[in-house]
């Protein structure tokens, strides 16, 4: 009996998809739930099983080509009579073996190949006389120039995602962006003092994304435009907090959302990033992760990044860029110190976020960080 393999279900914001490289072949026997390929949308992989255990007997749609859910990909053959297909042209001669084939013109054909390989004409040819050359003398060579190569890539699906989100948020949004500067050595005494007992108690590291998640909800209460978003002529207020972590992966630039990260504490917040971050490179986030979010923090000070001005995430109306951590020269109590400093950056949708309120909330994150008690104490 043959059956069917389908494209799986998508989500209502995913049309389709992009067939990647087939693991398996025509004739080649598949188990229940065994990988054959993977469907590539422009948020996520996602697995292509085999249905049944069989013979994969047709590939009906070629790596590359787009598919929607429910299309027909391949199908199987659950009932074999034990026949083994084999490949003339790709069997070493003592490897060819034909058991009950029902086509003889076709084992003929491929035992006729096998004894020409095995044993080729014997007859013998004449070697030609020797014919005496003059020696011939090479003229230099003129230097070699260098290879000028290209190579042309499709883009996969999610890089061209990233592009037409981009590209679509420069040309709808107004953005501006803000800057502020960091003192992060209170947060760095703080994760210093507790680190071993917080990784002892909850099994994660205490870094710099929970103190930023949490100064981050704490101002977006206050400042609810910047958390708000644009819908036609309609401004949309989220009471809620579903904040996107940009992380990076083999594949590109991916946000997964943390849902009502103002509930979580410090150790949840740091599991959640650190799933995401690991889900990300084994490619194993689904679409519903992927989706929504009312705010983004990218972090791309882990790169080595001192300042830059990081792009919204439609229809998000803000986004905050972190930078990398340098001690620099600062004025304190009118006295120059050194203090372990960090560029931070605000962008925003000039449309409907006024600078006053741009500023406010940056210099709100500002200070909860520079004094962390006040996180705790939700002051």
């Amino acid at each position: 009996m043959l059956v069917d393999v389908k494209a799986p279900e998508l989500s209502e914001s995913v049309q389709s998809g992009s067939l990647l490289d087939w693991r398996k072949q025509p004739g080649d026997f598949v188990n229940r739930d065994e990988a054959l390929t993977d469907l590539e949308t422009d948020k996520v992989i996602l697995e292509v099983a085999a249905p049944v255990s069989g013979v994969l007997t047709e590939i009906c749609l070629l790596s590359g080509s787009e598919v929607k859910a429910g299309d027909v990909l391949a199908r199987i053959e659950t009932e074999t009579a034990g026949a083994v297909i084999v490949a003339a042209e790709s069997v070493e001669p003592a490897e060819i073996s034909v058991q009950n084939s029902p086509m003889p013109a076709a084992e003929s054909l491929i035992r006729k190949l096998a004894d020409t390989q095995l044993f080729p004409s014997a007859e013998v040819v004449e070697p030609a006389p020797a014919v005496l050359v003059a020696p011939i003398t090479a003229a230099p060579c003129a230097p070699c120039a260098p290879e000028r190569n290209e190579r042309r890539v499709q883009m996969t699906r999610l890089r061209q995602r990233i592009a037409e989100r981009l590209k679509e948020a420069q040309n709808t949004a107004a953005m501006l962006t803000t800057f502020n500067e960091i003192n992060m050595a209170p947060v760095m005494e703080l994760r210093s003092k507790y680190q071993e007992r917080f990784q002892k108690e909850h099994g994660v590291k205490l870094g710099f994304m929970s103190f930023f998640s949490k100064a981050v909800c704490q101002a977006l209460k206050v400042y609810p435009l910047v958390n708000a978003s644009i819908d036609g002529r309609d401004v949309v207020y989220h009471d809620y907090y579903d904040i996107g972590m940009a992380v990076s992966s083999e594949r590109g630039l991916v946000v997964p959302i943390m849902r009502n990260a103002d509930r979580m504490s410090f150790a949840e917040i740091e599991k959640q990033i650190a799933d995401f971050g690991k889900r990300a490179n084994s490619l194993e986030l689904t679409l519903e992760e992927m989706e929504g979010g009312t705010f983004t923090i990218s972090n791309g000070g882990v790169f080595g990044s001192l300042l830059s001005t990081p792009i919204l995430n439609p229809p998000q109306s803000g986004v905050l860029g972190l930078h990398k951590i340098q001690d620099r020269p600062i004025a304190e109590n009118g006295q120059v110190v050194i203090r372990p400093m960090m560029y931070v950056a605000l962008s925003y949708d000039h449309r409907i976020i006024d600078g006053r309120e741009a500023v406010s909330f940056l210099k709100a994150v500002k200070d909860a960080l520079e004094d962390p008690a006040r996180l705790l104490l939700e002051l």
